[in-house]
């Protein structure tokens, strides 16, 4: 009994945080790694970042906790073939049209799928839109040929299509990185 006592009372005083990800009770979000970048040919559609030789990208598992007015990073991307997006969206397998209000959210909100095809509220600009989740915006994986050569997604970003920019009235010149907030619809 002693023993064990010693043990539990060693491991407690440890500090493991340096491989956790998400620490619940500080409400935060740390990289859990670096991923080495490379680089190849990027379609710059939407003004795309792409990775960069000897650049190290943060990767993230996790994304900030969901609550009634989540604050993101909303982006651009194309969701349509030949799009910035890359390939079919995982939801469906589909392209989606740039007239078609659809996101991508970054890994935490992604959840491994359990928001796909669910309709996301994002406010910005005095104005509110619904748009369906069809994609993850990957928070881990990048800088190869499925994910078009760009960088792993931040863990805030709600990475939204076009119809999504055109709804929210948002002028031309603040497209790119725009602060929102979103929750589920």
């Amino acid at each position: 009994m002693a023993k064990a006592l010693f043990l539990l009372f060693v491991l407690s005083s440890l500090d493991l945080s340096f491989c956790m990800r998400y620490t619940p009770l500080l409400g935060q979000c740390g990289p859990s790694g670096y991923l080495h970048g490379r680089t190849e040919n990027c379609n710059k559609e939407n003004d795309s970042d792409c990775c960069k030789g000897g650049q190290e990208y943060p990767q993230y598992h996790c994304s900030p906790a969901i609550t009634g007015e989540t604050h993101a990073t909303m982006t651009i991307n194309s969701f349509a073939k030949g799009g910035d997006g890359g390939g079919p969206s995982e939801c469906d397998g589909n392209y989606h049209s740039d007239e078609e209000k659809v996101v991508a959210l970054s890994t935490g909100w992604y959840n491994h799928g359990s928001r796909c095809l669910k309709l996301i509220r994002i406010n910005a600009n005095g104005r509110s839109v619904l748009a369906k989740v069809v994609d993850e915006c990957d928070s881990v994986n990048g800088c190869d040929y499925s994910h078009d050569f760009q960088p792993p997604c931040p863990n805030n970003i709600v990475d939204a299509s076009p119809a999504v920019w055109k709804a929210l009235q948002i002028p031309k010149d603040d497209i790119g990185d725009y602060h929102i907030t979103w929750s589920m619809a």
